[in-house]
């Protein structure tokens, strides 16, 4: 959820009133503890003692958690009905937000850890915004510091000669399908909710995990290690997801 520079409009969406009072009814398995917990586990043995920072916050599926463990959590949304709805689950002095967009938007003081998830640095809809993204991760971390993305892995190779729609889930809750454009990287999630007869899509600019590595490089952060998922599984060709860290060197 991004605001690019003063001058321009942000590329990605803003959620609205709407969105954000039933985005958390829509996160499915995503919302539940068995999801949560392992996002949260990591993101706490990553931050230790220090500050984290997470871009994108939203309604604070995962800020709030982490912020009940014990670890300082302060927050970056471009959204202030996303930021209203997390205000019913956690005030202002448990988790502080900016509001402003993840590209450009400086919090006070320095961080140990910086993370975004649940592919949320894709909503950065151009190449330019999602390497100020990297560099701005690395602006807010102190040395030996994280940057840590949880992203999906394009799904290009499931896709035959000619087709463009692949489905990522399809249940009697919920029907959902990306539509992928390969020249120019750009992805729109299509969901539908039957029950409730409620469809919704958003945009995307999709990433390979190679170029994460080159816009990491190009805000001065080094590689630590890249995982399948929070649980530590190794990333292999067939992974459809991963989990990365990239480490802001300490000075020699």
């Amino acid at each position: 959820m991004n605001h690019a520079e003063t001058d321009r409009r942000p590329s990605s969406q803003v959620w609205s009133e709407a969105t954000a009072s039933r985005y958390d009814d829509t996160l499915g398995w995503m919302g539940t503890s068995e999801a949560v917990e392992p996002v949260v586990d990591a993101l706490a043995r990553l931050a230790g003692s220090g500050r984290a920072l997470e871009f994108a916050v939203g309604t604070g599926r995962i800020a709030v958690p982490l912020a009940a463990r014990g670890v300082p959590v302060e927050g970056i949304e471009l959204s202030a009905p996303m930021v209203e709805k997390l205000r019913t689950k956690a005030d202002a002095g448990t988790v502080p937000v900016t509001l402003g967009d993840m590209a450009t938007t400086r919090v006070p003081g320095e961080f140990s850890l910086v993370y975004l998830v649940y592919n949320t640095i894709s909503n950065l809809l151009t190449q330019q915004e999602q390497v100020e993204c990297f560099r701005n991760a690395a602006r807010h971390l102190i040395p030996g510091g994280r940057f840590v993305i949880e992203l999906g892995v394009p799904p290009l190779r499931r896709l035959p000669p000619g087709q463009l729609a692949c489905p990522f889930e399809v249940t009697e809750e919920h029907l959902g399908f990306d539509v992928v454009d390969p020249v120019t990287q750009r992805l729109t999630s299509h969901h539908h909710w039957p029950a409730r007869g409620v469809h919704g899509q958003s945009e995307h600019r999709y990433i390979w995990p190679a170029e994460c590595d080159l816009m990491a490089q190009m805000a001065g952060l080094a590689p630590e290690h890249r995982a399948a998922d929070w649980h530590g599984s190794e990333f292999t060709a067939e992974s459809d997801s991963h989990v990365s860290v990239w480490r802001r060197p300490a000075p020699s």
